[in-house]
């Protein structure tokens, strides 16, 4: 007996060993059912686990081959439920000995089942049998029991653990394919994790910025503090020199555990774009109240400061063009009614045409707003036939040279030049604003080139000025609504902003493309591309 006891420790010890030692969960239950059989001197051993439909699946196996084990765990299935396994006995009388012998392929004489419970679910048995020799005594079946305990353990602890993997799989995934960036840190602001959305932002890999301070991966310039939950901002990756944490997470404080802080700052991406970020920062504490992680959640709103500015400029702009015009059109209206003057037809010519040119203008104002509105509403309509460009410049030249004395213009056609596919209404408004542009900036005057020549399927019309030029930074944004070239000449020049915004989308909307050569006083030449009438939109 004292031996019996020896042994069973043994083994017991060296599957606790196993189990500290995290061996994997088929190793170990043959392990456990091994060590089982041998102590009790059996010849066939089967550690069987219930799957969810209640069949029999073997774990482990003792004594027989694979394909004998799962006819054999089959009958077992078959003949007695698990649900009255907590007897320890033999199998019931309704399957035969000489039925699992004739599976086994061997005598089977003796068996013994021992139920695996985990928190009172059954959830398998260890089998154990002999071919002859004496029935399994109560010690025989404490000892099987004992092992069974065992399984049932390492069970319990693989499946908690398969969950915890599974859940930190789903962790991982969301945290990785979320849209937003998500940075996880240490209490000290070090990086311990960061996803694709925010590597794409920094510029920087998420193995590159593992164990880096905050404020080397989120230097945010030119910050403001917002709030969240009510809560004053905080950033938290303000500067190397800063203190580990700001004073309001305190590690000793753990009830400000769903405090968040929120901040927003441009971020020099490398190559220097800009992006301007909003970040949430949430300190995580354990249940002993200490300060585990910083979660940051940064949300690029780089659109929606540009939205908030295109808003401001568009008031700006619109409410000092509205008024200009507006203006005039009432000062000239009113001096032509004062009941006490006199006017002669000279003067009441002049200013009905300064009323009827501000008019015109205000029409133009409120034609191009409408345009744009219909661009963003991806309802921009075109009425395509065969146009001549060489006769629509020349129109448009016509028109021009009557508005301006210190310009000349000339025109620059191939004489080969085919029709294009195109809506002649729609290229006139083109022209018109690609050479209004030419003339508004430059000031000291001379020529003004418009001209074209076909290049394969493809016409491409320009037109160039020697005025002050364009810099070359600022040539990114020449075609964004509201935009205007930042001089000291566009606060004295006339516009909204929104000519080369249209130009831009009306040539895309005849599948052509549209751009800009210039350099800082260098004058400027504007080129877009139109299909040929013959081809039609390729």
């Amino acid at each position: 007996m004292q031996s019996l006891q020896l042994r069973q420790r043994d083994y017991l010890l060296r599957i606790s060993r196993a189990m500290t030692a995290r061996l994997d969960l088929p190793s170990l239950l043959r392990l456990i059912l091994n060590s089982a059989v041998e102590m009790v001197g059996a010849e066939v051993g089967l550690l069987v686990l219930r799957q969810a439909d209640g069949r029999l699946a073997p774990q482990a196996i003792y004594g027989l081959p694979p394909a004998r084990a799962v006819q054999v765990a089959a009958l077992l299935r078959e003949g007695r439920d698990l649900a009255g396994a907590g007897e320890g006995g033999r199998t019931s009388p309704e399957l035969p000995l000489s039925l699992l012998s004739a599976a086994a392929g061997i005598p089977l004489r003796q068996v013994v089942q021992m139920p695996l419970r985990s928190d009172d679910e059954l959830i398998g048995a260890i089998y154990a049998f002999r071919s002859g020799g004496a029935a399994f005594g109560v010690n025989e079946r404490q000892v099987l029991q004992s092992f069974a305990d065992q399984a049932a353990i390492a069970v319990r602890n693989a499946r908690l653990y398969e969950q915890v993997s599974a859940e930190k799989r789903r962790l991982d995934a969301i945290i990785e394919n979320s849209a937003s960036g998500v940075l996880i840190l240490s209490p000290d602001r070090r990086v311990q994790v960061m996803n694709r959305a925010l590597a794409a932002m920094t510029g920087w890999s998420a193995e590159e910025a593992r164990g880096e301070p905050c404020w080397k991966i989120l230097p945010l310039e030119n910050s403001s503090l917002g709030s969240a939950e009510g809560v004053a901002g905080q950033n938290l990756c303000a500067a190397h020199d800063a203190p580990p944490l700001p004073h309001e997470i305190d590690p000793a404080r753990p009830e400000q555990a769903q405090t968040s802080y929120y901040v927003e700052g441009d971020l020099l991406r490398p190559g220097g774009s800009r992006l301007t970020l909003g970040v949430t920062y949430t300190p995580l504490y354990d249940s002993e109240g200490r300060l585990l992680n910083i979660i940051g959640n940064v949300v690029d709103i780089t659109r929606f400061r540009e939205a908030e500015q295109m808003k401001s400029t568009f008031i700006s702009v619109i409410s000092h063009e509205l008024k200009t015009p507006v203006a005039l059109i009432k000062g000239y209206a009113g001096t032509l009614r004062r009941p006490d003057a006199a006017w002669d037809r000279a003067t009441v010519a002049d200013s009905l045409a300064v009323i009827e040119e501000e008019a015109d203008r205000l029409n133009t104002l409120i034609d191009n707003l409408l345009d744009a509105s219909r661009i963003q509403a991806g309802v921009f309509k075109l009425e395509p036939g065969a146009v001549d460009m060489a006769r629509l410049a020349s129109k448009v030249v016509e028109r021009f040279r009557r508005q301006t004395e210190r310009h000349t213009f000339e025109l620059d056609f191939s004489a080969d030049l085919p029709l294009v596919l195109a809506d002649e209404a729609r290229l006139r408004q083109v022209l018109d604003n690609l050479t209004s542009n030419a003339i508004k900036y430059s000031p000291q005057g001379g020529p003004i080139r418009i001209g074209g020549w076909q290049d394969g399927h493809e016409v491409t019309i320009f037109v160039a000025d020697q005025g002050i030029g364009i810099p070359e930074d600022e040539q990114g944004r020449l075609f964004a609504s509201f935009y205007r070239v930042d001089s000291g000449l566009r606060r004295q020049t006339k516009g909204t902003g929104l000519g080369l915004y249209l130009c831009k989308a009306i040539v895309e909307a005849h599948n052509g493309r549209i751009w800009v050569r210039s350099g800082q006083g260098q004058g400027a030449t504007f080129f877009f591309t139109l299909p040929v009438y013959a081809d039609g939109f390729n």
